[in-house]
């Protein structure tokens, strides 16, 4: 299909819900430019892997730079790369701040920008952030400042570049999880977080892909959090 094929761009995307999306991504027909700190080559000539640390802005540059090189354009980023680190607040240590301002917010600035930039080449385009409801409903079981400080401005970004960019063609929004099956979660935790959901259930990862491809074919929604939450956000 040559240069007509689009591209998309995932990072976080060698394991859980950005391995996910990689799939989810080429079952539509997408190029993808996948990238991640251990993230391995791709049998698949549609899939560029770029191996390297996200909160780098080396490694954002790089992943555009060689994207548009293999590909020819960028037509959807995804910025799904994230920690998470639930502690009190007096004992984050400069250490956490650091990773998490690192690869949650920084991670999502320079990639952004750049990939903005490809798409406005070819006057459209599409980004999304995956955040977390913990931003809309604080839960003192699970105490996450750095979660809601760097999540939350991602979210307050989202708006802001949906705005600044509805005229030209690029839809921003973002994907706002509950709690998710993924790796990170052994399955004796399963019960206990599945009860922090109103629906009485963690969601799966196909609930994000899902969520994530319904946005992307919504030419008439932008700036929106569409939460996947099991309800959290709604209440308690």
């Amino acid at each position: 299909m040559g240069i007509e094929q689009k591209v998309a761009v995932i990072t976080g995307a060698s394991q859980g819900i950005g391995a996910a999306l990689v799939k989810a991504y080429r079952g539509r027909n997408y190029r993808v430019v996948a990238t991640a700190r251990s993230i391995k080559p791709s049998n698949d000539d549609d899939v560029l892997t770029v191996a390297g640390d996200i909160a780098d802005w080396n490694t954002a540059e790089r992943v555009i730079r060689e994207g548009v090189a293999r590909f020819g354009r960028i037509d959807t980023l995804v910025n799904n790369a994230g920690i998470f680190i639930a502690k009190p607040f007096t004992q984050y240590t400069e250490a956490d701040y650091k990773a998490a301002l690192g690869i949650n917010t920084a991670g999502f600035f320079r990639i952004t920008q750049l990939a903005i930039a490809e798409m406005e080449k070819q006057g459209s385009g599409h980004v999304v952030q995956i955040t977390t409801s913990l931003v809309d409903h604080a839960n003192s079981n699970v105490p996450s400042v750095l979660a809601s400080l760097t999540k939350g401005g991602l979210n307050a970004a989202t708006k802001s570049l949906a705005i600044e960019y509805a005229k030209r063609g690029i839809r921003v929004n973002a994907v706002s999880p509950g709690i998710i099956k993924t790796p990170m979660h052994p399955a004796e935790t399963h019960a206990a977080l599945g009860a922090m959901h109103p629906v009485g259930h963690m969601g799966e990862i196909s609930d994000i892909t899902d969520a994530v491809l319904y946005l992307e074919s919504a030419g008439f929604v932008t700036g929106e959090i569409l939460h996947v939450d099991g309800g959290q956000s709604a209440g308690h």
